[in-house]
């Protein structure tokens, strides 16, 4: 039986594990059997306290969990048994279910995740020249309705939890022949980060503290579609890199393959970056998807640069990922080339991204939560 299915351990009033008596009560919205796997590690202890127990047994519980792998209660040994048996009626380990690996002609991997009520996500794993990149989702689908993603087409089933963002990092590190190789997380999967703020404000704490996963906050990178308003409080909460989905830089054609921009036009957006804290030699990321006849101008690029002027910003340029059911084709490259060279001409550095595991629907905007192959 999973520790998520096992019954809850009966507890007399006012004690917690072990007999230990209970401490002041937690918070109003504290989940009442959390999965330890999405809690911070100041969140954790607090647990811990509250059921009678010392703040180190939260430290030691996630010693297990994030250090050792341990994917029940009863492999943390160096827990008293009894413990170990009050901590499986009280809390959970959830694990999400890795239900499909493919692999793609380049040596991407991109993992089906089946999560407990039956809806399905999906991470890829990217290699670069040197290290790896994992791109994880935030949401069972996206409620974002962009024209240019596949996920898109399939609407929001639900937010994820927190642990459920977390345990795809430590399922596909631990299933590699390299784990020190994965250095890099990018939010680029499925969903809309900052719609789901809080779970995955806790995920990045989990992903980025030294008694956790331990990624440098240089090398997790969170990309949102423009949600202006949970921008500014991400710059305050977490010191992660930020990219912004722009694609557009003029209101109508933004709105055109990108809803939020009715909520959240250009001038909006614009101001959220420029109040947005950059660590010192830090730039904002701006992805810019070019479709044929609809971005991909020499006056579309020319907007570009006017729109992020006296901002530090570079462009990843990325070829549209064609898709039967989007309707909508990829710059053809001599227009790429084309865009790319009025960006650089006024000092802004351009890459031009080639898309990595197209052949199993991997790659920027063709996830879908479902199995293919």
């Amino acid at each position: 039986m999973s520790e998520g299915n096992r019954p809850k351990a009966p507890a007399s009033a006012g004690t917690g594990l072990s007999g230990a008596p209970l401490e002041e009560p937690l918070p109003a919205d504290f989940p009442s059997d959390p999965d330890l796997k999405g809690l911070t590690g100041p969140e954790t202890e607090t647990w811990c306290e509250h059921h009678g127990l010392p703040a180190y047994r939260g430290r030691q519980i996630r010693q297990w969990i994030f250090k050792k792998g341990a994917s029940s209660f009863e492999e943390m040994t160096s827990l008293p048994k009894p413990l170990r048996e009050d901590l499986a009626g009280l809390a959970r380990l959830d694990r999400i279910e890795r239900e499909k690996t493919q692999t793609s002609r380049d040596g991407t991997e991109k993992t089906l995740f089946r999560l407990r009520d039956g809806h399905c996500i999906e991470s890829v794993l990217i290699p670069e020249r040197d290290h790896f990149t994992l791109c994880i989702s935030s949401q069972a689908g996206c409620a974002m309705g962009c024209r240019f993603c596949v996920t898109a087409r399939g609407g929001l089933k639900r937010n994820l939890a927190a642990g459920e963002i977390v345990d795809q990092a430590v399922q596909v590190r631990r299933s590699m022949a390299d784990p020190e190789r994965l250095t890099n997380i990018v939010f680029m999967g499925m969903g809309e980060p900052l719609a789901n703020y809080d779970a995955v404000l806790r995920a990045t704490h989990n992903l980025t503290h030294d008694d956790a996963l331990n990624f440098s906050h240089r090398r997790v990178t969170l990309s949102t579609s423009g949600l202006a308003s949970a921008m500014e409080r991400l710059g305050r909460d977490a010191s992660v890199n930020l990219a912004v989905s722009l694609n557009a830089a003029d209101d109508e054609t933004r709105a055109f393959l990108m809803p939020i921009n009715r909520s959240y036009p250009l001038d909006r957006l614009m101001a959220a970056c420029r109040a947005f804290p950059l660590p010192n030699r830090r730039m904002i990321t701006f992805e810019y998807i070019l479709i044929r006849d609809v971005n991909d101008r020499s006056r579309d690029a020319r907007n570009l640069v006017r729109l992020l002027r006296g901002l530090r910003a570079k462009v990843n340029l990325i070829p549209l990922n064609p898709h039967p059911c989007l309707g909508l084709s990829p710059s053809p490259p001599e227009r790429i080339q084309a865009f790319q060279e009025i960006l650089v001409q006024n000092q802004y550095t351009a890459i031009v991204r080639k898309s990595k595991g197209q052949d199993i629907s991997a790659a920027c905007g063709q996830l879908s939560g479902e199995s293919t192959g």
